[in-house]
């Protein structure tokens, strides 16, 4: 190869005389110098000024010519490179050529599918169109007679009401016995409903203008919840695996908050709410629980065992439709469409319900993604517009770990239109994302995680003073029966939906809420109940109040019923690692009451604890014992919870043996439940001096605590 060569350098034009000085002068390049020159060459084809002369005097010569050979690689490179792709075009385009002669040969050879025969010509497509036309026609005059006929014993059109589609190979019934009769009081539909493919709910036609209510979802409707489900999921796992700049630190608690300015730039949406009371309450948080990623996958997917997972937040769940199923072993791609009611720690703080797609999805191996998002969905003809919450992308993603144990990555993103203020002893709980945040839901998680894990363990270490619990089935009995007794507590808390006597408020300036109810459930005592609750701020920590309550020894100072008589603990399940996480068997010495034990369940967790008891006579209490089922022994919990009151100085939190901490107030709650008369008693035996003395009993209650804990000088 010749480069041109320029200026006086090695290799140039000589001094003196040369006939052919008017002449370029082409030098060849020894094979060490184009050695050099092609590998530099690979490493950086665009060399500059400096890098020109560094070569020029390694392999003696001029800048300029090193300038020159560079420009003539590149163009020589760039050459090759069009060739090649020309030639690789070229050679794809003659495939492409033969592909389309060979199906056009194969065209000519077709044949029907059906009759081995030649294909259709344009005659013979014309009438099989005009064939399908006279069909359609003739199946769009039956839809219409069928529908004007269950529009005339509905009473709307049918246009109004969500069908399912005819399941494959069934066929529409004509016959006389498909329809309702027309006699009076004979009004019933046996056939019509699976004819039409329609699943039917039969409604009390006393009390309701329609007689059937029909469930589903048009294909319309279920392509967009999989549509919104998919776009949910794509933003959790960004929200879960992106940090910085989407959540920023808080200076307050180290804790992650998102950033809304950036969140919006990159996932763009209208708010849901319009008020000017509005606001975004979200956090993020991870944790390590003692249950594997598959067995947590199938809880969430169970509406029973997702309550059960989360007592003291969820008080209500459902699924609404299966809409897809999900893949067997995995649960991936599992879409579901279900309600959940949310309320923790006292009656002024209020419920929230939710409407919401929960899809789930397997990443990888051993990775799940759960994703929540709230939907709008009408039930019986009334949507949830009422709703004062709405779920943004939100749930967890799970993470197998070795020894059994998950990894757990929670996010909370919820838009609250809080029309009605919280109650200002909470309101800096609520506001802060920590009495429905992220945090709430991992350690709950976590804390029964390890009660699962207790329960499930032979080796439980029980304490057991008097003989009490003898078999392993007793004592998962006994713990199972805790269980349900802080969930039915947890449950009334919210005392939504029943009789209130607002005027007790005020009593004494008390701030006692009660409510009564008329109980017909399974393990509850049948007749009216009457609850009370109230609230107060203590100027002492959580772990302070709780250790107060939890100490039998103390009992005698706060608990009016037992009349200043001391109790006696004579048998104790450990359910967690934390002393505090324990049920206990607790015999009053009570004189009156021989009969009669007391079932107590406390827990203790980095945001707060509760004491949980319920009166239950031996005869109940020792088919628990005995290790038989104890779903249906009636038990009336009452109790106590305590948590930070999520103040900035309050320093919410756990130490290493997750008992609470912090350096601000407390927030206690007192509920009890008393059964004022029973079911065969006339209703009329409730009046308000029944009421008045549960109100008088919660506040003396209150003021014995007040008192024993130095705190009685508080309003």
């Amino acid at each position: 190869m010749e480069f041109r060569s320029g200026g006086n350098g090695s290799g140039g034009d000589q001094d003196g005389p040369n006939p052919r000085r008017g002449r370029k002068v082409y030098n060849r390049h020894t094979p060490q110098q184009i050695q050099r020159l092609e590998t530099f060459f690979k490493d950086c084809p665009h060399p500059d000024e400096a890098q020109r002369r560094q070569l020029g005097r390694e392999l003696g010569l001029e800048s300029r010519q090193i300038k020159f050979w560079f420009q003539n690689k590149r163009t020589q490179t760039k050459t090759q490179h069009e060739r090649a792709d020309n030639t690789a075009l070229r050679a794809e385009n003659e495939r492409i050529q033969c592909e389309n002669l060979a199906i056009r040969e194969a065209l000519k050879n077709v044949i029907c599918p059906s009759c081995g025969g030649p294909p259709f010509g344009e005659e013979e497509r014309q009438r099989n169109i005009e064939k399908l036309q006279l069909e359609n026609a003739q199946l769009k005059e039956e839809h219409e007679k069928v529908s004007n006929l269950l529009a005339k014993y509905i009473g709307k059109p049918i246009t109004q009401m969500h069908l399912l589609p005819p399941a494959l190979g069934s066929s529409l019934d004509f016959s006389p016995g498909s329809f309702p009769s027309q006699e009076t009081g004979g009004l019933s539909i046996p056939t019509v409903g699976p004819a039409l493919g329609l699943e039917l709910a039969p409604v009390d036609i006393c009390n309701a203008s329609v007689m059937y209510q029909f469930k589903g979802f048009p294909d319309m409707e279920k392509t967009l919840m999989t549509e919104t489900a998919a776009g949910a999921m794509d933003e959790l796992i960004r929200l879960v695996r992106i940090n910085e700049p989407l959540w920023v630190k808080s200076a307050t608690n180290e804790k992650y908050v998102l950033h809304h300015d950036s969140y919006e730039r990159i996932f763009p949406k209208a708010t849901h709410f319009k008020s000017s009371n509005a606001r975004i309450e979200s956090s993020k948080e991870s944790v390590v629980v003692a249950m594997n990623g598959m067995q947590l996958v199938n809880m969430f997917l169970d509406p029973n065992k997702y309550v059960d997972l989360f007592p003291t937040i969820i008080t209500k769940a459902s699924t609404i439709q299966v809409l897809e199923a999900g893949l067997i072993g995995s649960r991936s791609g599992s879409l579901q469409l279900m309600y959940e009611q949310m309320h923790i720690l006292s009656p002024l703080v209020a419920p929230r319900e939710f409407y919401f797609l929960r899809y789930c999805q397997q990443i990888e191996l051993g990775v799940w993604a759960m994703v929540d998002v709230s939907y709008d969905y009408s039930k019986d003809g009334q949507p949830n517009s009422s709703f004062r919450f709405w779920k943004l992308p939100s749930g967890c993603m799970i993470q197998d770990l070795p020894d059994g144990c998950s990894k757990i990555t929670w996010v909370e993103h919820v838009e609250v239109d809080d029309k009605s203020l919280t109650h200002r002893l909470y309101r800096d709980l609520v506001s802060g994302s920590l009495a429905f945040g992220a945090e709430r839901m991992v350690v709950t998680l976590q804390r029964m995680c390890e009660r699962l894990a207790y329960l499930a363990d032979e080796n439980t270490p029980t304490r057991d003073l008097a003989g009490v619990i003898s078999l392993p089935e007793g004592r998962r009995s006994i713990m199972k029966l805790g269980h349900r007794m802080v969930k039915d507590f947890c449950g009334v808390l919210s005392m939504s939906g029943k009789l209130d006597f607002p005027q007790l408020s005020e009593v004494d300036n008390s701030g006692v809420r009660v409510s009564v109810r008329k109980s017909t459930e399974p393990g509850q005592p049948g007749g009216l109940i009457v609850s009370a609750a109230t609230s107060l701020w203590l100027p002492m920590q959580s772990q302070t109040i709780f250790d107060f309550i939890r100490d039998e020894k103390m009992r005698p100072q706060w608990d009016v019923l037992s009349s200043g008589n001391p109790v006696h603990e004579i048998a104790h399940i450990a359910n967690g690692i934390n002393p505090g996480n324990c049920t206990s068997i607790i015999r009053p010495f009570v004189p009156t009451e021989n009969n009669m034990l007391m079932l107590q369940e406390s827990c203790v967790e980095p945001l707060g604890g509760l004491v949980v008891y319920a009166p239950i006579d031996i005869p109940a209490i020792n088919v628990a014992i005995r290790g038989e089922e104890s779903g249906n022994i009636p038990i009336l919990p009452s109790g106590f919870i305590v948590s930070g009151d999520g103040r900035s100085d309050s320093g919410a939190g756990c130490t290493s043996d997750g008992n609470i901490m912090g350096s601000g107030g407390s927030l206690l709650t007192v509920a009890f439940q008393v059964l004022v008369c029973g079911p065969a008693a006339p209703q009329q035996q409730l009046n308000m001096e029944s009421v008045a003395t549960v109100n008088t009993l919660i506040s003396s209650t209150v003021q014995k605590i007040k008192i024993a804990l130095n705190c009685s000088g508080l309003d």
